[in-house]
This record gives structure tokens, sequence and C-alpha cells, in this order.
């Protein structure tokens, strides 16, 4: 049975539900069917937030008085804290829920797990989910007056993630029409690419490549307006971005590639490799990092790199989605 059809969706169902009103969403599910204005008003409201960053008072009152709640049933480390600090600095109330220590372990249905926090009067659930549109599911489960944010939903979307990096990328080339990105590793597994495409190609890039050994490339992918490459050093030469994604082993059943060793020397982000990008390129990578895997520490801790302001970001502009999509 299909992640989608466990839970009782199909894709065609997917993605459907991102609703904006005078640059206001309801929900934030997936990136794929927004304007191009809004994202660049997130990008905007977002560097205003940064712009907090560095005051000793880093809070506004923006949701002072709602309850916001996080539903993680896959580990987080970036993702959870920063929207936990994006809620907290927003002036929101905030709560974890540690599935591990919940009614779920019990027996309790996702549904009425939802009908509980629903009763306690609570105004966002930010979820992420093993399972491919389990947002989108919960969505359509959840009082009108109920905000859902997708942190991550099986293979299929990382919205927040792709924000995140568009606003990164931004802070090095202003015009996203005249760059050339590159995604390296695990494209059939990720969700950060898939969402991160479709940023891309809202925002106009005209060079969006893929790259990865043919069993972590999916089937078609040239569909989505990128052009895929077997050979790495071929696909990164004179990139502006490079983006390296990690091996998701949790979700593969069966063996994608011979061994490590043999996918860094063919994948890994070396000290050589840099000097096949654009001399004012950038290295990024949306965590958690395997170094000697797909990267090595030389490059994750050069000055190429921007891994460490793509977590700091990350605040900002969750703050952004968290303000644009909260009722009224």
């Amino acid at each position: 049975m299909s992640e989608n059809k466990e839970i009782g969706l199909d894709d065609k169902n997917l993605n459907h539900t991102n609703t904006v009103s005078q640059q206001r969403l309801r929900h934030f599910l997936d990136i794929e069917y927004l304007p191009k204005s809004l994202i660049l008003d997130i990008l905007d409201l977002a560097e205003s937030f940064a712009g907090s960053s560095g005051q000793p008072v880093k809070k506004v009152p923006l949701l002072r008085g709602k309850t916001i709640v996080n539903l993680f049933f896959e580990a987080s480390t970036r993702t959870r804290t920063t929207f936990e600090l994006a809620a907290k600095r927003l002036s929101a109330d905030f709560l974890n829920i540690n599935i591990d220590f919940s009614a779920t372990k019990k027996g309790e249905s996702l549904l009425d797990t939802l009908r509980n926090l629903e009763a306690m009067h609570c105004d966002m659930f930010i979820v992420r989910h093993p399972l491919s549109g389990a947002a989108e599911f919960i969505s359509k489960n959840v009082s009108q007056n109920i905000s859902i944010i997708n942190a991550g939903d099986g293979r299929h979307a990382h919205p927040t993630q792709a924000m995140l990096d568009i606003f990164t990328i931004r802070k090095y080339f202003q015009d996203f029409t005249k760059i050339k990105v590159a995604i390296v590793g695990d494209i059939h597994h990720s969700r950060v690419a898939r969402s991160l495409i479709h940023a891309l190609r809202i925002l106009e890039v005209p060079d969006i490549r893929v790259i990865g050994p043919k069993t972590l490339l999916p089937e078609g992918i040239e569909h989505m307006g990128v052009v895929p490459h077997i050979n790495m050093d071929e696909g990164i030469k004179d990139c502006n971005v490079v983006i390296m994604l990690r091996l998701q082993n949790e979700r593969m059943n069966s063996s994608y590639i011979p061994d490590e060793h043999e996918y860094y020397n063919l994948y890994g982000f070396t000290p050589q490799r840099l000097n096949l990008i654009a001399k004012n390129g950038i290295v990024m990578h949306p965590g958690p990092v395997n170094r000697g895997v797909e990267i090595s520490s030389e490059v994750a801790d050069g000055n190429r790199s921007v891994i460490l302001q793509q977590v700091s970001n990350g605040i900002a502009v969750r703050m952004a989605i968290l303000s644009l999509s909260m009722q009224p």
C-alpha cells in the first residue's frame, strides 16, 4: 500500500488547499501552487523579522494570545526548534507534543488526538509526519479556525525549508533569473528537493539541475523542468548555488548505492569540486549533514558554505509564515 493511500489520499488530491486571500494564508501545505507575488511577500516579511534577530529584545506581539502546537511524528532538530523560536518571538504560547509519550502510543487515532487538542482551543498545528499527504489530510479534518503548517510530510513536501533556502539564496543573488542551481544527492526520497524545485521554477530560475545516481533520480524528473545529470563534475560546473542532500536511509527499503565510500567519491562535495562551480558560488545543505558521505568537513565549514546561515534564516522565514497563516 502506498504512503498516500494509507491515509486516504492520492497524488491528484494533494496540494490544493493553500488558500490565499489578501496575502494571508489559512494553511501552508505546499509551495507548488503559491503565486510568485506571495512568495516574494513572505521573503520581504522575513527580511524585516531577520533584522530584529540582533536586537536585545527579539519579541514582537503579533501572535500574543494565540496557541501553537508542534505535532512532530518524525525526528527533527532544526525544523522543530526554529518553529518553536519563531512562535515564541511572535509572542505566541507554544506547546511541543512528545509523540513518543502521547496517547497515540496507547492506540489513540490521529483524528482523536486532533479533536482533543482542538478542545484545548489551540489555534495552529505545525505537523511533521512520515506519510505523504498527512498535512493535507489534517487540514481537511480540523475546525475552520485552525491553521495547519506542513513541516514535512513523507517524500511529498517541505515548503518552509524551500522558503528558507530561497531566502538564503536571495541574500547572495537578487536576480533569480540569472543564476544556475544544482541539487545533488538523494533526489528520489527528498521532500526538500521537490519543494525547492517548485519554488525555483516559480521564481523563474532558468537553469535547475538535479544530480545523482540513476537509482536516486526519480523517473521522469525532467518533466518538473529540471535537467538530470549522472556525472556530478559536469552537473555542478559553473553553478552559482549547489544544494547537497543527505542519503535518506530511513526511507530506503533496498540498496540504492553500492556503499557510502564509493558514493562519496562520485557525489561527495570535496574541496577539489569547489573549483568547478562559479567563482561566486555558494554551498547549501538542509541538514542533517553526514560528513564524509555527501560533503567533506572542509567544504561544510568553509567560506563558501552558508549552511549555518540557512539555520538562522529559518527562524525569520518561519516567523513570516506563522504570522501570515494565523487567522485574524
